[in-house]
């Protein structure tokens, strides 16, 4: 089979485009043939070694896919061959990438793909949706009637921020560029204000804040919560900011860490059924989408940490 894969840690330039063995199934494993696999800044990551997590040389790159079901395990009685399915947590912790004609998944970490539902826009939707629902629901623990300010809300992440916290009745209010208010608005948020106005007012009593530029403001953040206000912190690698401990300790509230990729699969599940609901229910899209082709994985790592895409890459593995 045809795959994008490494022998080594490195630059993008280290990823190969060639010939792998066909992977064999375990029992409680799926193989999935590809269709579509995203790359995501995460995947550049775990290529170059900044994040830490093991690696089986080759390695073939990649976290999501969307696919049809080839062959089930008889531990994975959900699914049968030609079903149309999804995952989003491969190519980290020892499980090789999504990028190659067939890919071994766990059966815990594969969804099913809803019908009518586009497959690349699937893919390009897996890693920021299930990155969006987490950060509210799971770690920012967002109610209904909350306020939830989403910095960078124009963006992969961002827009599904705004779409989730809407549709669970919160109030949203979004900071983007001056030309992409009107569709923040149109995800549902109530409120747009652009970060770029040095005279721009921010609303206070936020309830959840977070920020998908990786900018990292704790200062700005934590003065704009309300009592137990939270801010959670999912980008920005190599930020230091400075915590402002005060008004953190005496307004009662709380900065949490979280990175999708220490997600448990119960987690995860919940994720995805709930993305799955916004998908099939047409709420949930994603703005742009380029697609090359499963040859192109080198470049697209390039391109992506040279900061030159906006919207998501996604390649084209199969028919």
């Amino acid at each position: 089979m045809r795959a994008a894969y490494t022998e080594e840690l490195g630059p993008p330039e280290v990823i190969r485009y060639g010939e792998l063995p066909v992977p064999q199934p375990g029992p409680t494993d799926v193989l999935v043939e590809v269709t579509a696999t995203a790359v995501n800044h995460v995947d550049t990551f775990v290529r170059s070694g900044a994040w830490r997590t093991p690696v089986a040389f080759p390695f073939v790159v990649g976290r999501d896919l969307v696919g049809t079901v080839a062959e089930a395990g008889p531990g994975a009685p959900g699914f049968r061959p030609g079903d149309r399915v999804w995952c989003n947590s491969m190519g980290h912790d020892g499980r090789q990438g999504a990028a190659t004609e067939r890919v071994v998944v766990p059966a815990d970490r594969l969804y099913p793909l809803p019908d009518g539902v586009d497959p690349v826009e699937a893919a390009a939707l897996a890693h920021p949706a299930a990155t969006a629902y987490l950060a509210l629901f799971t770690h920012g623990r967002l109610r209904a009637g909350e306020t939830v300010l989403v910095a960078g809300a124009a963006g992969n992440v961002g827009s599904a921020l705004v779409v989730m916290a809407a549709q669970a009745g919160a109030r949203v209010v979004a900071t983007a560029r001056a030309e992409d208010a009107e569709y923040c608005r149109s995800l549902g948020a109530a409120e747009v204000i652009d970060y770029r106005d040095p005279e721009a007012s921010y609303p206070g009593g936020v309830d959840v804040y977070v920020d998908t530029s990786a900018r990292n403001d704790l200062p700005s953040a934590v003065e704009l919560l309300a009592k137990r206000g939270r801010v959670v912190v999912m980008a920005g690698l190599r930020t230091r900011p400075v915590l402002p401990v005060g008004p953190l300790y005496l307004k009662d509230c709380s900065v949490i860490g979280f990175a999708i990729s220490q997600a448990t699969t119960s987690e995860l599940a919940e994720a995805a059924a709930a993305i799955n609901r916004l998908m099939t229910a047409g709420l949930l899209r994603p703005r742009a989408v380029e697609v090359l082709p499963l040859s192109a994985a080198a470049e697209a790592h390039r391109r992506i940490e040279a900061g030159e895409v906006r919207g998501k890459l996604v390649l084209r593995v199969g028919a």
